[in-house]
């Protein structure tokens, strides 16, 4: 049996490296030097080389324009963009564009997949809940509101949506296109909504900070009515999407890892002490080995995670990611000395986005506790 990578997965990662060839971490703005947001939106230059690249369009259909590829293949571009600190949407695009091929009706596919392709709008998730701590569809309630036959007519819609409640922390909520809301309705079902955070009335924006100094945003839905063809009631494709979500943190953490593992043993190697390297003393080659071992080990849960995409195998992933990439920070920052908190050298950088991606859609203590529910459920009696 052949566990490599397909040659269209391949593909799209030498695609992904030729893009993000042309970022460099030391140009991303960084926290410690900015006040506030570092910027006022993403990367938008980036983002359009992106389009060219024909890497937008990773998880959509080649029937709206897209590469139809499958969560391995988003992953494997994400890992270059972590190595990079790619300061664009790109996982929430990706993966909310894969659960809208798999989940959205046919008009909603044919009037956005195309235009997501060609990088005309960038999607962002209201993933975090209220507070974070919760699952992010029970922070806003959705209720059905059918149209009178009169006012149904005229619309050419079946009804609304009627969106009640707060999500906090969404990715560059203030200047994405659209925003995928998870909610609830009354009886409890889990569903999704598409709303356009600036031209829907009832919506009201918070300027947040995230920990990497990107321009987050809390999301206030105040009678957000969203047309019945915007919301997507598979009862399934909330909790897949929030899935590929975690599993494609785990993906930018890894590169993120990748990049800094690969920063302290150059610097390891060529920083002297007593005349010797550094890195022959054997408490720095302990501590390298295990961050490797760290390293290969979200690598190999991370690819079960992507291709198969159960909430077991996430949850061991995203465990793996958030600790290992905690540890590989803090053990870069310790071997390169002082030079790790100098401004002018990129760790910093790395370190900060480190931590943001280590809490992002679940912290490993709490993908532990989802998981000891999942094994207490499936216990025999």
């Amino acid at each position: 049996m052949d566990f490599g990578f397909s040659e269209e997965q391949q593909a799209a990662q030498e695609a992904a490296k030729g893009v993000f060839s042309q970022v460099t971490p030391e140009d991303v703005a960084s926290p410690a030097l900015v006040p506030g947001t570092v910027a006022d939106d993403f990367d938008r230059p980036l983002w359009e080389r992106l389009a060219r690249a024909d890497l937008l369009g990773l998880t959509v259909p080649a029937v709206y324009g897209g590469s139809g590829l499958d969560a391995v293949a988003l992953c494997l571009v994400l890992r270059e963009a972590g190595r990079v600190l790619a300061r664009v949407p790109l996982l929430e695009t990706g993966a909310a564009a894969l659960v809208l091929a798999e989940s959205g009706s046919e008009q909603l596919r044919s009037a956005l997949l195309p235009r997501v392709v060609a990088g005309e709008v960038a999607l962002t998730v209201a993933g975090h809940g209220r507070t974070g701590h919760e699952p992010p569809e029970q922070a806003v309630t959705a209720t059905p509101e059918p149209a009178d036959g009169a006012r149904a007519k005229a619309a050419d819609q079946e009804g609304n949506w009627l969106l009640e409640g707060v999500q906090t922390a969404v990715p560059w909520g203030q200047t994405a296109d659209l925003v995928v809301v998870p909610a609830h309705t009354p009886q409890g079902r889990p569903v999704l909504a598409l709303v356009d955070p600036r031209a829907t009335p009832g919506v009201a924006l918070a300027e947040q900070a995230s920990t990497n100094g990107e321009r987050y945003a809390q999301v206030r839905l105040d009678g957000v009515r969203v047309p019945s063809r915007h919301v997507l009631t598979d009862p399934a494709a909330c909790g897949r999407l929030l899935r590929l979500l975690a599993t494609g943190t785990c993906a930018l953490a890894l590169g993120l890892g990748s990049k800094v593992l690969e920063m302290t043993s150059a610097y390891v190697s060529r920083r002297e002490q007593f005349g010797f390297p550094v890195a022959t003393f054997q408490a720095v080659a302990v501590q390298t080995a295990d961050r490797y071992i760290d390293l290969r080990a979200m690598e190999a849960t991370l690819w079960q995670a992507a291709w198969r995409t159960g909430p077991e195998e996430v949850a061991v992933a995203k465990m793996w990611a958030s600790d290992g990439v905690r540890r590989l920070v803090q053990t870069a920052q310790h071997l390169h000395g002082g030079l790790g908190a100098d401004t002018d050298y990129p760790l910093h950088r790395f370190h900060a986005w480190a931590k943001q991606w280590e809490l992002s859609y679940g912290s490993a203590a709490a993908h532990e506790a989802a998981l000891a529910g999942l094994l207490a459920a499936s216990a025999p009696e």
